[in-house]
């Protein structure tokens, strides 16, 4: 075979193998449709905006239905009025809000950045944006139950940075700067990986039967945390507050917590609490009067617990209560514990240097529920 006889055998090998690769030329029965997806599939969600949910005379946008909402721009509040209202039917269906990254900034005269106007509203969640300097609270959904709010930043707001309803989950949300409270949660809520920073009220309160894990509250003029009765307070940083460091009321637990530099007391209990393995430092800052753990009633045990540098190490009020395996060194007194309670101080014993593999001395009492002063 010569030369030119390959290449066309060769070309006609190729044009058949794309006549079988490229299928049938006719076009099926039936009307032509397009192959792309419409704006509805691509974006199911409905865009927060003047046509699709308009405002009224106390908002800028009103969302009416259940659904899921998003934000396509930065929201600039006006006097007298809401930037976003939440007002649908009472157990209703869900509202879920996605800021996009986006801003809602309000004035003075404004009213709430984000805000749930009907009473017995369930099922709202709001993530994902930044609500400031508005002239009531950033977002409020005090009105609603079961609420998720998530990553959001809350600032400058001359009410509460977040009010949220009972049974509300609060997640990796920053309140700083605002007129009340940073981050208030009714009963049975939870707060987790949030930050509470010069707020003018309570840094971060949760109200009876509510956990608080591994926030940092800093810096606010009232309480850095607030727990009501039968909460969780587990894995906080709380430091510089002027009140106290962190407070509960009755049947409380607070556990594996730093307080530091309070003006109060860094961890102050009521009755029927557990107070174990926390640090505390220094409270009763500057000329403010605190202690390092501070129980005011009965019933509570304090366990594992170091308390230095403060006025007082570990201050109990009222008998009937356990006091075992604490140390408190530093303090300008150590111990200020009523009669009545199960409590043994023992002065730990230094040692000499101990360099190499032995040393030391034992620290004065071998009884496991001894406290010390070192």
């Amino acid at each position: 075979m010569n030369r030119n006889s390959i290449i066309t055998a060769a070309a006609l090998t190729l044009i058949a193998a794309g006549l079988l690769l490229a299928g049938p030329l006719d076009p099926p029965a039936g009307p032509v449709t397009s192959t792309y997806k419409t704006l509805t599939e691509v974006e199911p969600r409905i865009a927060i905006n003047a046509t699709n949910t308009p405002g009224d005379a106390d908002s800028l946008f009103k969302i009416t239905q259940p659904g899921s909402y998003y934000l396509t721009g930065n929201v600039t509040g006006v006097a007298a009025k809401h930037g976003v209202e939440i007002a649908v039917a009472v157990n209703g269906p869900s509202v879920t809000i996605d800021l996009m990254g986006y801003e809602l900034a309000g004035d003075a005269g404004s009213l709430d950045g984000i805000s749930v106007t009907v009473a017995g509203t369930r099922n709202v969640a709001i993530r994902n944006g930044t609500v400031r300097a508005w002239g009531g609270d950033g977002v409020d959904v005090s009105g609603s139950t079961n609420n998720l709010l998530d990553g959001l930043r809350v600032e400058g707001n001359r009410g509460r940075g977040i009010d949220a309803g009972s049974a509300s989950t609060i997640t990796g949300c920053t309140a700083s700067f605002n007129t009340g409270n940073g981050i208030f949660a009714s009963t049975g809520s939870t707060v987790t990986g949030c930050t509470a920073f010069a707020n003018t009220g309570t840094g971060i309160f949760a109200d009876s039967g509510s956990t608080v894990t591994g926030c940092t509250a800093r810096l606010n003029s009232g309480d850095g945390v607030s727990a009501g009765s039968s909460s969780t307070v587990t894995g906080c940083t709380a430091q510089f507050n002027i009140g106290r460091g962190i407070f509960t009321f009755n049947g409380s637990t607070v556990t594996g917590c730093t307080a530091r530099l309070n003006s109060g007391d860094g961890i102050q209990v009521v009755s029927d609490c557990r107070v174990t393995d926390n640090s505390c430092d220094s409270n009763g800052n500057g000329s403010g009067d605190g202690a390092g753990i501070h129980a005011t009633s009965s019933d509570n045990r304090i366990e594992g617990n170091n308390c230095t540098g403060a006025d007082r190490g570990i201050d109990v009020d009222v008998a009937g209560n356990i006091i075992i395996r604490n140390t408190c060194s530093g303090n300008t007194t150590n111990w200020d514990v009523v009669a009545g309670n199960i409590c043994l101080v023992v002065q730990g014993v230094t040692g000499a240097a101990i360099l190499g593999n032995s040393g030391g001395v034992a620290p004065g009492s071998t009884d496991p529920n001894a406290n010390f002063s070192y």
